[in-house]
């Protein structure tokens, strides 16, 4: 069984209304759903169509458009012999139901799309920030977020200086080589 045969039996099994379109490029196939289907959706794949391996999950900022946002889902069987993406729109003001109780490492990847454009997840475990500081008040990929940054506090945590690489674990040498200059292991040559 294949991905195209899978995006078939999803609009078999959920109608027209539940996934809106399907598109293959390429030999990829993407499911576009809307996002009051999106976990049941989720579910079906994972327990019916053995969708085991949850690549990534992503999000797309169309700013400009509405609804703004959309959610991606990158599926997978573990054995690699199907790939199928699952895509919803999603407003500025929705939230996008959990997959962690699907795929735990869900976890991450939704705590990234939370922390990096703003979009929330109900029933996450713990969604909070993964790449910025708590309290960052700004989600670097929008759109709308300037390409040089916004000034602000840094908290004491970090620091701009160099950081120590003197008795790591790798060694690095300055020269014009880039093959030699790049980081190694101690005691690789």
């Amino acid at each position: 069984m294949s991905a195209d045969v899978d995006a078939s039996k999803l609009r078999k099994e959920f109608g027209r209304t539940k996934v809106r379109e399907m598109r293959e490029f390429r030999g990829e196939h993407t499911v576009v759903v809307k996002l009051e289907a999106l976990k049941e959706i989720l579910v079906y794949c994972h327990q019916d169509l053995g969708y085991d391996f949850l690549l990534d999950v992503s999000s797309v900022d169309n700013m400009g458009e509405d609804p703004r946002f959309e959610i991606v889902y990158e599926l997978a069987t573990t054995d690699d012999r199907k790939h199928l993406r699952v895509k919803a729109p999603v407003a500025e003001d929705e939230e996008v139901p959990t997959a962690v109780d699907l795929w735990k490492t869900a976890n991450w990847h939704e705590r990234e799309v939370y922390d990096m454009m703003g979009l929330r997840f109900t029933g996450h475990p713990n969604l909070k920030r993964i790449l910025m500081w708590e309290g960052y008040p700004y989600h670097p990929l929008r759109k709308e977020f300037p390409l040089a940054g916004k000034p602000s506090e840094m908290p004491d945590v970090a620091f701009s200086g160099v950081a120590p690489l003197e008795g790591g674990p790798f060694v690095t040498s300055a020269g014009t080589d880039r093959v030699g200059g790049e980081p190694r292991a101690k005691g690789e040559s």
